[in-house]
């Protein structure tokens, strides 16, 4: 019997021509209609052919001719021979700004994201849209910003899981399903995750209970704040199971990387009638949402008259995995004026080495750190950079890739390193992170968390270093209080007797914003998962979970 990557693949030779006419007219009929704006059938001839190539196709960072439709890519979530998808080319966003200006997240998000999955319908998308950026926010304006100390500050954090995998993960699931339906999946699709303390609460909850899913999350037993493992082990939802491994990040998205890739696995799971996708970073189907609040955040400083349309600002992203700076990246390709992507790593600095001397090596100590979703030593999606500034060449994107894996480094090439100017890295430690949560507060009464305050310090260092004061938004990734205690004893040392929840109520009365519901449903809710297993068990814990 076929693996289910097999079926996939053979499902995507079969229809990848007719996808392609058939896209081409949802592309016409659907994509350039813009409200106020004459019916795409009015257009002339050369717009009408220029739309007819707006199709987006992705392909293999590691073969050049797996190729797949955005709908596809999502319901695979990881290339074959581990290889991530990426789009052929990124289109222009041809609309005017300071008209952008005017519009919602969701008006925006629809204006980005239908230029990127081009064979969506507009019906399609507009609903996975609306589903998804609704009252589960506690904001209407879903990610505001925040000024404070110099930036401003783009809140990511006003989701149900109080984290900025909020704003990708409420989509996915919307995302994934109508991608299932429009390729005419029978299998039930089984998420199977590695999270370094956000993605996984922010994914079980978008996936529970959803028909024709399960979800599996893995995460470091040992690695994640009090707050990140209670939400994860008291989610609700008869399709959902969180499993700690003893082992790091690394290890575990290591583990559901080779699953993914294991043929055995895959064609036992197709004949149970299931088959494997991915809602980590590594799916394009949450790297698109991701380009979305940066548009909105350029935006938003047209609004507010810090800046005119066309106006560059810089961007500072704390970073693990890169797929949240990546997504900066990508919005710029899509014509978003950014002069600089600042990437703060903590003080597992592997990226940070790496912009400095254009090595990877995750060849170091792990350090666990009070910013935890930041502790990874490899960096899945800077593939999809590294595989850019290559010109595009999977192949030898996957020579790196293989040295990485088998060597633990890599050297990019001094003319790649050339196309890396955009980029600053910095990090922080412990004692710089802290020091900056105290002194944001202290001066603009303003508290932010522990990795939020990695990209502060990283912040201040490059405007010591560069004198750059160009306008610049950093991306808030977490609410204070997912990581209560850390935030508390760099206001306040006088902490060690409390209690998380008491903490909580501290902070509360000391920043005056209100708890959020996510940290109130956990109060007393009950552990409903409980398994561990080791980093060498990971597959047989699957296996047992899905009855194989």
């Amino acid at each position: 019997m076929k693996s289910s990557a097999a079926k996939v693949k053979n499902d995507v030779s079969e229809t990848v021509s007719n996808v392609k006419k058939e896209v081409a007219v949802v592309t016409t009929t659907h994509y350039n209609k813009k409200p106020g704006k004459s019916d795409p059938a009015m257009l002339n001839d050369q717009q009408k052919g220029k739309n007819d190539n707006m199709e987006v196709m992705y392909s293999s960072t590691r073969n050049k001719d797996e190729v797949v439709t955005a709908s596809q890519a999502i319901l695979k979530g990881l290339a074959e021979n581990g290889g991530l998808f990426v789009p052929d080319h990124i289109p222009a966003l041809d609309v005017d700004l300071t008209e952008m200006s005017r519009m919602s997240y969701r008006d925006v998000a629809y204006e980005v994201m239908s230029r990127m999955l081009t064979d969506f319908t507009e019906e399609e998308l507009k609903n996975c849209i609306e589903s998804a950026y609704d009252s589960k926010f506690d904001t209407p304006e879903i990610a505001p910003l925040t000024k404070a100390n110099g930036a401003s500050y783009l809140e990511l954090f006003h989701g149900s899981t109080i984290a900025f995998k909020d704003m990708a993960l409420s989509i996915l699931p919307y995302l994934l399903t109508t991608a299932a339906k429009k390729n005419h999946v029978k299998n039930d699709i089984v998420i199977l995750t590695a999270t370094s303390g956000d993605t996984g609460k922010a994914a079980l909850a978008g996936f529970a209970d959803v028909p024709g899913t399960k979800i599996i999350v893995f995460y470091p037993k040992n690695g994640v704040s009090p707050i990140q493992e209670k939400q994860m082990v008291t989610q609700k939802g008869a399709n959902t199971s969180v499993v700690g491994i003893i082992g790091n990040f690394d290890d575990a998205q290591t583990g559901v990387k080779n699953m993914f890739n294991d043929a055995k696995l895959a064609e036992d799971m197709d004949a149970a009638g299931m088959q494997f996708s991915s809602a980590n970073s590594i799916n394009i189907g949450r790297l698109v949402p991701q380009m979305v609040y940066y548009v909105y955040a350029y935006t938003r400083l047209i609004a507010d008259g810090t800046i005119t349309a066309g106006d560059k600002i810089n961007v500072v992203v704390p970073t693990g995995n890169f797929g949240n700076i990546l997504a900066a990246y990508y919005a710029k390709e899509m014509g978003l004026p950014i002069a600089k992507f600042i990437c703060a790593s903590n003080e597992n600095k592997v990226l940070f080495d790496f912009f400095r001397t254009g090595e990877y090596d995750r060849n170091r100590e792990f350090i666990l750190t009070s910013s935890p979703s930041m502790d990874i030593l490899i960096s899945s999606n800077l593939e999809r950079l590294i595989y850019k500034i290559a010109g595009n060449d999977a192949e030898q994107n996957r020579i790196f890739m293989k040295e990485l894996s088998e060597q633990g480094t890599y050297s990019i090439t001094p003319e790649m390193k050339e196309k890396l100017s955009e980029f600053y890295g910095g990090y922080a430690t412990e004692e710089e992170t802290a020091a900056t949560i105290r002194k944001i507060y202290e001066k603009d009464n303003y508290v932010i968390d522990t990795h939020t305050a990695v990209a502060a310090t990283v912040y201040d260092k490059y405007v010591a270093e560069t004198n750059d004061l160009t306008v610049t938004v950093i991306a808030s990734t977490a609410s204070p209080y997912k990581f209560t205690r850390s935030v508390m004893n760099a206001i306040d040392s006088a902490n060690d007797e409390k209690t998380d929840f008491e903490l909580i109520d501290a902070l509360q009365e000391l920043s005056g914003v209100k708890i959020p519901q996510a940290i109130e449903d956990i109060r007393s809710a009950p552990v409903l998962h409980d398994t561990v297993c080791d980093k060498s068990e990971m597959e047989k814990t699957v296996r047992d979970i899905l009855h194989l």
